[in-house]
């Protein structure tokens, strides 16, 4: 059985930053949450205080399912870490709009600008619309897993070596010298994917690597292979697991708010978002990718986050939360219906909750 490779340090939290609209669901629901800035800046300090270690900013170009307003990942990300003063601000880049140099230059000047809070999240792609509507060349699924890797090889040498050179198929580097480097140590780089090939790139070059929402048993197949496959390599990988959020006082009441969520969804935005993402991923060589076993239901919450069961009471909540703990999970990557007010609750009621668990875990642990 995996563990986690950090069993004794706390399990990290991250939420979604919601900077395209629609929220975290394809659902006609009203929801509570703002994609604007003012919204946002109060969101991330909200987050702050109720002890979650890193946002996600999110990257789209074009309209669809729901999202038909976005602000840029890499610009929005500075503007809420400029309102924080201890969050760490995941920024995603997708390869292809952005190369390697102009990225490096980016995330070293917030860095130096924010002490180091700013990190990044190297999206490989899924959405073939999209690259066709801004001109970008589709690339097939292993290929952009590849471009992704030099991506990722190219970052961390701009970052650390003057005088980089580098021969890839898609990047290539003569005696580049950056200055200044991140000086406050190397921005993480995150990525995600639960094909073959994102989770033989994450074993290799990236510091995290996100994964779908799934139950305990599945996710533990996808660390024991992951972490495998990185001791091979040498390195060290981290792993994050998308999860949606409904903490109610009773499970019953949890409950009844992921079936309006269900109820209201738009089933043609639906439906089209999950031809696009399974013929994304029966581009793999095996033949699927994070969602191929998704239900309509779990299509409603882009990423399976309704099955990680992250629903019910904070104490049912809390106990699966240190369930994804024991397989190997060190950060739960959270989206909520209501965002700022779920945010604060998850903090008041779920979180100290979190940390009694894993504190009677290291105690029976040191008795033993």
């Amino acid at each position: 059985m995996a563990v986690s490779t950090n069993a004794s340090e706390p399990i990290r939290f991250a939420y979604w930053v919601p900077n395209v609209s629609g929220g975290l669901v394809i659902s006609k629901i009203p929801q509570r949450t703002s994609w604007d800035a003012d919204y946002n800046r109060r969101l991330a300090q909200i987050a702050e205080a109720a002890g979650f270690d890193y946002a996600l900013t999110q990257i789209r170009f074009t309209a669809g399912y729901g999202a038909e307003y976005q602000h840029e990942s890499v610009a929005f990300s500075h503007a809420l870490l400029a309102a924080t003063s201890r969050l760490k601000v995941i920024a995603a880049i997708l390869p292809g709009p952005w190369n390697p140099t102009l990225a490096a230059k980016q995330v070293a000047t917030i860095a130096e600008l924010t002490g180091g809070r700013i990190a990044v999240n190297i999206v490989s792609g899924w959405f073939s619309g999209e690259f066709r509507a801004i001109g970008e060349p589709w690339l097939d699924h292993d290929e952009r897993y590849r471009r992704s890797e030099e991506f990722i090889r190219s970052l961390r040498g701009i970052w650390t070596q003057d005088n980089f050179s580098f021969r890839g198929d898609f990047y290539r580097y003569t005696n580049y010298t950056l200055k200044p480097k991140p000086s406050a140590g190397l921005p993480e780089i995150f990525q995600g994917g639960s094909s073959r090939a994102a989770r033989d790139m994450a074993a290799r070059v990236s510091d995290w690597y996100f994964t779908n929402g799934n139950t305990p048993e599945n996710i533990r197949a996808q660390v024991d292979d992951i972490q495998a496959k990185a001791r091979e390599n040498g390195h060290a990988v981290k792993v994050g697991v998308n999860a949606f959020v409904i903490a109610r006082d009773t499970e019953a009441e949890a409950r009844a708010v992921l079936q309006e969520i269900i109820d209201n969804a738009d089933p043609e935005a639906v439906k089209a978002f999950g031809h696009e993402v399974k013929n994304a991923g029966k581009a793999s060589p095996e033949g699927e990718g994070n969602w191929a076993k998704s239900s309509f239901e779990d299509l409603v919450q882009y990423n399976d986050g309704f099955k990680t069961n992250l629903i019910g009471t904070p104490d049912q909540i809390a106990e699966r939360i240190v369930a994804l703990k024991d397989v190997g999970v060190d950060l739960a990557l959270l989206a909520f219906l209501h965002f700022q007010e779920e945010v604060q609750y998850f903090g008041e009621q779920v979180i100290p909750r979190v940390r009694a668990l894993e504190a009677a875990r290291e105690r029976r642990a040191e008795a033993a």
